[in-house]
């Protein structure tokens, strides 16, 4: 097939959408399809306006505007994307935000001109749920023939509701190389007990991914548990990164909360090898590739249920899922005093690699959806991928 990825956001730009969207590529050509892909995001040298940059073999059409804010946006990108979709593609793969104006006039356009249009979902809508109601485009856009589907069942079931019985929104889940963080081996032992319980967590700096409400409940925890001693590792960095260290430094916490920034992906692997329990404090997180990586690992996570862990977390058995931050600061003081709790969890997360979340099984999965979009394959009303909650 003959693939076109559309999405407002891609590299150089770091973040979910990005890098996933960038590894659907490299899985798809794999599999022996053509791949381009449609942003509006400036090159890293500023490339915009139709240029098409090949990176890593992979044609990216940079229709952006190259604007002082940076944000991905071309308003006039509408007769360009009808020329160059109209080249011959199979299918069109939109990628979705909550706010996602090119992606949303390439929809548009894409059945316009009949191009069997699948719609990925990787955001939690939450808020803007309401609005995109009372703009019926969700509806729209099913009768024209786009089918849906969104990255976790937690971020889909707001998707079916905008949906109603208009179609059926599948779960297409975003996907790893198990292979790359799978690692230890089936016989392998959690990090040795040296008196200190170590936690870590990798995030960007911003308030989506609520940092400093994670530090809170972690007070909570040290009041729990003052005789158990933890330490705290945040891997990452973003805008409110001078907020957190403000916050660590005022409540005293400099001493067993370290802030060492971004890191590379050995050095990643290297510090969950030597940590006990990753935290996922996010609750509108669509998916969690973090998360995910952290438990291919071995590391037990504790996160939210209304967060997209719930895909690969199951409650008691290779984690907890808390239903609030007072219910997770009990969850991560259980196990920092049930130490054999903790290492079943571990061996669980060791001896049973998440599968169905390698690209292998989530290109399969990919293709199925074109064929779905195309009309050769159907999804029965009668058993949806997303309950309506």
């Amino acid at each position: 097939m003959k693939i076109a990825l559309v999405t407002d956001c891609y590299l150089p730009r770091l973040g979910g959408i990005e890098v996933q969207v960038r590894d659907l590529a490299h899985g798809l050509r794999a599999a022996g399809h053509q791949v381009e892909v449609f942003t509006a995001t400036v090159g890293e040298d500023g490339q915009h306006g139709g240029l098409i940059e090949v990176v890593d073999g992979i044609p990216v059409h940079r229709l952006g505007m190259d604007l002082p804010i940076g944000f991905p946006l071309n308003p006039f990108a509408s007769r360009e994307l009808r020329r160059r979709l109209g080249r011959g593609f199979d299918v069109a793969h939109v990628h979705m935000g909550v706010v996602s104006p090119f992606t949303t006039e390439a929809t548009r356009v894409a059945r316009g001109l009949g191009l069997p249009t699948t719609m990925t979902w990787h955001c939690m809508l939450a808020w803007a749920e309401p609005a995109i109601a009372l703009t019926g485009a969700v509806r729209r856009w099913a009768r024209s023939g786009v089918t849906m589907n969104a990255v976790s069942s937690v971020a889909a079931v707001p998707v079916q509701r905008l949906l109603g019985d208009t179609g059926v929104v599948q779960v297409l889940p975003n996907g790893i190389d198990v292979d790359t963080w799978w690692q230890p081996r089936h016989d392998s032992a959690p990090p040795a007990d040296d008196g200190v319980v170590r936690l870590v967590t990798a995030m960007r700096l911003v308030r989506r991914k609520r940092p400093i409400p994670m530090l809170q409940v972690l007070q909570r925890v040290r009041a729990m548990e003052p005789d158990v001693r933890f330490e705290l590792t945040i891997l990452g960095d973003g805008r409110l990164r001078p907020a957190v260290e403000s916050f660590v430094r005022r409540e005293g916490m400099a001493d067993w909360v370290e802030l060492p920034g971004r890191v590379s992906r050995p050095e990643l692997l290297q510090r969950y090898a030597g940590a006990h329990l990753y935290l996922s404090p996010a609750k509108l997180e669509s998916f969690g590739i973090a998360a995910l990586e952290a438990r291919c690992a071995g590391l037990p996570v504790v996160g939210l249920d209304t967060s997209g862990a719930s895909e690969f977390v199951h409650d008691g058995v290779n984690g907890f899922l808390a239903r609030t931050d007072e219910e997770m600061a009990t969850a991560i003081a259980r196990l920092l005093t049930d130490v054999p709790l903790r290492e079943r969890m571990y061996r669980y997360n060791v001896s049973v690699p998440p599968a169905d979340l390698d690209w292998s099984a989530v290109i399969a999965k990919t293709e199925r959806e074109y064929r779905r979009a195309m009309g050769r394959e159907t999804v029965s009303p009668a058993r949806p991928a997303a309950r309506v909650a």
